[in-house]
């Protein structure tokens, strides 16, 4: 989510974020009290965000791809690209990122979260020995405004609600995927209700629009690191909660950790997030093929564009087979798609 966030900085400025924020708390408030959520995967097939994610994935890692070799000013070489101090960067970068995958393919099954406790940890360490690019946060105050939208045309606005709707339908099919996930690994075999968590994110987002902040996710459904790590509820989120506090509190400490143990992260996630197409091979060739082809829309011209243009295709191709192979007509075609949404609705 953060990738897609971050477009949406770029896209519309920092001060109309807010204003984003709190339309897609609406919509997933919209979303919670018609339980709008189960119908999602029917209308945004699963394989469909994979290319989605995938395509974002591939952006994080060509991002973060300039931290493994990025100098302080003073080291530069303005005649040399690849001087001594350079070369010393990127197999500080190599290096450590060999460390993190060797770590991962160690402990993924026992404690997950080892291989990135050690790499921030050997960062800070090295970063007192070893002059390199370190973080810098940028002090902002926290103060309480209203979520204002600060905009110059209509037009814009109505892309807008667009982004809007898509961070929601995204954050709603994270969660009931990962809801899916969390009751399948769940000690006590306890069922999710996705609905339950829904509620708690939008009141989440209202609350950080006023604030200027960010969307929200459930932390305990996003992975087995928690429950790896001895939780059983999602008390332990407070633990997470008390953590981020104390970095909202104290920015600071931040900037002890250096540029390349970021981006070693950064790209291992989004490594992750590429190879998550290997889940698409056993719904068959052609769900890998619109997967492939929403990636390259997505990193070619835009998330919303390329998601609608990939939705279209996907549409487009289920029609002409229906009506061309199966001589079926339209109105049987769209009678049969509201069916299946009736059936779901039945089924929950």
């Amino acid at each position: 989510m953060a990738p897609v966030l971050a477009m949406g900085v770029a896209t519309f400025g920092m001060e109309n974020m807010a204003f984003v924020i709190f339309l897609t708390a609406v919509m997933q408030a919209m979303t919670w009290k018609f339980d709008w959520q189960r119908y999602i995967l029917l209308a945004v097939p699963t394989y469909l965000v994979e290319g989605l994610l995938a395509s974002i994935g591939l952006k994080i890692a060509m991002k973060f791809l300039g931290f493994t070799y990025e100098l302080p000013a003073e080291l530069a070489a303005a005649d040399t690209f690849f001087n001594g101090a350079r070369i010393q960067m990127v197999l500080i970068s190599v290096a450590g990122f060999g460390l993190f995958v060797y770590l991962f393919a160690k402990f993924r099954y026992v404690q997950p979260a080892v291989p990135y406790f050690v790499i921030i940890a050997a960062g800070v360490i090295l970063a007192q020995f070893v002059h390199v690019p370190m973080l810098h946060v940028e002090d902002v105050p926290l103060s309480l405004a209203l979520p204002l939208p600060h905009f110059d045309s209509a037009l814009t606005l109505i892309y807008v609600f667009g982004f809007a709707a898509m961070l929601a339908i995204i954050d709603v099919i994270e969660q009931v995927m990962s809801n899916a996930a969390i009751q399948k690994i769940d000690p006590l075999k306890r069922t999710c209700n996705s609905n339950n968590s829904l509620l708690a994110i939008w009141i989440a987002n209202i609350g950080s629009s006023f604030f200027g902040g960010m969307t929200n996710l459930d932390g305990l459904a996003k992975s087995t690191t928690n429950r790896l790590a001895g939780a059983y509820t999602k008390f332990s989120v407070l633990v997470i909660g008390c953590v981020v506090t104390f970095f909202v509190l104290n920015p600071q400490y931040l900037e002890l950790l250096p540029k390349f143990a970021v981006a070693i992260v950064m790209m291992f996630t989004g490594w992750k997030m590429i190879a998550g197409l290997m889940h698409v091979t056993h719904h068959g060739p052609y769900a890998m093929v619109l997967a492939f082809l929403t990636g390259a829309l997505v990193y070619k011209v835009g998330i919303f564009e390329g998601l609608l243009v990939a939705m279209a295709v996907h549409g487009v191709v289920h029609y002409l087979v229906d009506s061309q192979t199966n001589k079926r007509p339209a109105k049987a075609i769209v009678g049969d798609y509201f069916a299946n949404l009736r059936r779901i609705s039945r089924e929950y």
